[in-house]
């Protein structure tokens, strides 16, 4: 891309940060914009100094010899420094006096007979499914109960063989024992590859083989919407496929959570069956004894593969150090976390996606404020689950995506409304940019108008927030990410690096590095370079190049910048509003238009709902501009022609004729990755007319939505 992308989004709303009284904060962290600039500012000026104070707030079994030692691409952070993330978010706490406190409130998605206790142990109750008028399942674990259960589960995974550097495949419902799997892993020094429960067979295959794992810990099935989801049966067929391609793994171990029968044997498989192991039955055998194992700072802690439009997933590697340093410091500021201070944070991401990582547990546990895990749908068993939720364990922050926020409009106010949310203090979105009317509906129906809401950037390969307000000093603007965090440089530059002035799009980069930053894709150094180093190049000089045997920099080039694949513009008050994937930029008649923008002016009339914006091909502009669009329940609309010519003028009317929709389509629902994202990728093709779509789907949620939108008419 070598022109810059317009900006046609005017938003002129601002809200003041509330005072920290006026939401039951005890303080902020940081509580003014002058000492927001401070803390940005030396972040900058002496980030060594920075960095080494952040990373004394974990505790160090060995202490560092130098903060980082930075050779484009490749940073190495807290060299010679050693430490255990499973310490640092368990055995702390307990050993400064704090086991007894509660670490992990769950809940599970099916009710119980009120009869059922509920007790403080890792054990499962019986749930039934569906059940009204009954009691939630819960659980709550202490940190004492995490350090026994991480011990217990990291003595069997060595009594399986299981050695520092290997990594373990972890495929579980989110349950109290994927937090510990994960943990238990930290602690014994083996990396851990979770996938997302709702991901098929096919996607076990590929990242097993992938990581080389060779054993998996996994679950009978787990609950969503009332059904129960056949995890060890997905499992099952991977290990045939697996076998057929001569990857062996050795030990799958089963944690008995709906009750589904399972058989142990994997028909198929070359060579000895794996061993099969009760997840109960094997930690009730453990020695309870289990240290927790000294970690290089750049010793890996998990793979997290992403996939894209190659349809081949990316492992992603986040490192032990800089990662715990830099989701510890991105909670504590972005959430205001405060020890005894009766907060309660629910992160509604489930632990598969980078959000659960780093803001259910990695980021959340070392603070010593307790984290709320829920195991199913937000409309089960009715559309108010999440704010009983929240009413019933006086939530304190409530972070989520952007794109439940818009279903939650859609369901209507009257949800939200029959329960009392006043424990509210803080509102966080994460997954996307959020539209101005889901930010303001947000903030006023169920922060009350009083919450401060935090939308924070970032992705999985940057392992935390690089840009988001902080509650307490940054005034916000619906739509806005606003300011980078302490110690991120980011900028809107073009293609020569070359920073562009404010409200002209361009492509958003990061020129600095930072301790969460990814250090590759798992054995795949040359897609390493050329997916984040090889686009932006520093002023003067050239990008990275992925030629030759030792990738690196060409002579004389001078540093290169991450790219975040977003494009993004920066307003005159230095305000970053991302305006989506470069991908998903649109050439219309010249005009380089961010669907973001296009897609705010859709959501702000008050019969939609929720709308996706994509290219298509048009025989005079030659991009033309596809919506798809759903509307808000209850909102007396029909989806008819007299609708479209009247959200096309909208559009125009909002942010110029330029952007006037060529086609709008009306559906149900949108095609959505299991984490809520929007996926435009093939919203392009149907737009296009593509009859056959062959790009990766193994995200994609729920199938019919692509079936029914090829049967929309115009």
């Amino acid at each position: 891309m070598s022109e810059h992308i317009d900006s046609v989004l005017t938003e002129t709303r601002v809200f003041p940060p509330p005072t920290a009284a006026s939401v039951g904060m005890p303080r902020w962290h940081v509580a003014s914009m002058q000492e927001y600039r401070a803390l940005h500012r030396r972040s900058l000026d002496d980030p060594e100094g920075f960095w080494g104070e952040q990373a004394r707030m974990l505790a160090w079994s060995r202490p560092w010899t130098r903060v980082l030692d930075w050779n484009p691409p490749d940073a190495r952070w807290f060299v010679g420094g050693q430490l255990n993330a499973c310490f640092n978010c368990v055995d702390r706490q307990v050993e400064t006096g704090h086991g007894e406190q509660v670490a992990i409130v769950w809940e599970g998605e099916p009710v119980r007979a009120p009869s059922a206790s509920a007790g403080s142990n890792t054990r499962n109750t019986s749930p039934v499914a569906g059940a009204r008028g009954s009691d939630p399942e819960i659980r709550r674990l202490t940190y004492r109960d995490l350090q026994r259960e991480t011990s217990r589960l990291g003595s069997a995974l060595r009594s399986l063989g299981v050695k520092k550097g290997d990594v373990v495949t972890i495929y579980m419902p989110m349950v109290p024992e994927l937090a510990v799997a994960m943990l238990a892993c930290a602690r014994i020094g083996a990396a851990h590859s979770i996938i997302f429960g709702g991901f098929a067979p096919h996607a076990i295959v590929e990242r097993v083989i992938d990581a080389k794992s060779r054993v998996i810990i996994t679950a009978d099935g787990g609950y969503r919407r009332g059904e129960v989801v056949p995890l060890r049966k997905n499992v099952d067929e991977a290990l045939t496929a697996l076998g057929s391609a001569g990857h062996g793994v050795e030990h799958v171990i089963t944690l008995q959570r709906t009750g589904t029968p399972t058989q142990d044997a994997a028909p198929g498989i070359r060579g000895s069956a794996p061993g099969f192991h009760d997840y109960h039955t094997l930690l009730d055998r453990a020695n309870a004894d289990c240290p927790c194992e000294a970690m290089d700072a750049e010793d890996m802690l998990f793979l997290l593969y992403t996939s894209g439009s190659t349809g081949k997933p990316k492992g992603i590697v986040h490192t032990t150090g800089g990662y715990m340093v830099y989701t510890t410091m991105t909670a504590r500021l972005v959430f205001n976390l405060i020890p005894d201070a009766g907060q309660l944070f629910w992160c509604t991401a489930d632990i598969g996606w980078v959000t659960g990582h780093s803001y259910v547990i990695y980021g959340i546990l070392p603070g010593r404020v307790p984290t709320l895990m829920y195991e199913g749908a937000p409309n089960f068993p009715a559309s108010d689950r999440f704010w009983d939720i929240i009413e019933r364990h006086r939530v304190t922050q409530l972070y989520t995506a952007p794109t439940a926020i818009r279903t939650f409009m859609k369901w209507g106010q009257e949800w939200p409304r029959k329960h009392d949310l006043s424990s509210l203090q803080l509102l966080g979105t994460v997954g996307e940019p959020i539209n101005p009317e889901a930010w303001v509906w947000y903030r006023d129906t169920i922060g009350g108008g009083r919450c401060p809401v935090v939308d924070t950037y970032w992705q999985t390969e940057t392992g935390g927030h690089v840009i988001s307000p902080l509650p307490g000093c940054t005034p916000t603007k619906p739509g806005s990410c606003t300011l980078p965090l302490p110690g991120i440089d980011a900028a809107v530059v073009n293609e020569q690096g070359e920073e562009l002035p404010p409200n002209q799009g361009g492509l958003l980069v990061t020129r600095r590095p930072w301790p969460g930053m990814l250090r590759g894709i798992y054995g795949d150094r040359q897609r390493y370079v050329q997916g984040y180093w090889s686009r932006v190049k520093g002023p003067g000089g050239t990008a990275l190049q992925s030629g030759g045997k030792n990738t690196g920099l060409e002579t004389g080039a001078a540093t290169p910048y991450y790219f975040s694949a977003d494009g993004a513009r920066r307003d005159q008050d230095g305000y970053f509003w991302i305006m989506g994937r470069v991908d998903d930029v649109i050439n219309v008649s010249g005009h380089r238009l961010g669907t973001m923008e296009v897609e705010s002016a859709l959501v702000s009339h008050p019969a939609v709902a929720e709308a996706a914006v994509v290219g298509m091909p048009h025989e005079i502009k030659g991009t033309g501009i596809c919506a798809f669009v759903t509307l808000k329940s209850g909102s007396g609309r029909k989806a008819d022609d007299g609708l479209r010519k009247e959200l096309a003028a909208h559009v125009a009317r909002e942010i110029g004729a330029l952007a006037r929709p060529d086609s709008i389509r009306f559906a149900e629902g949108l095609p959505k990755t299991r984490s809520g994202k929007i996926m435009r990728r093939l919203l392009r093709d149907l737009a296009a007319g593509v009859e056959k779509i062959t790009q990766d789907t193994t995200t994609l949620e729920d199938y019919s939505v692509l079936a029914r939108l090829r049967e929309t008419d115009e």
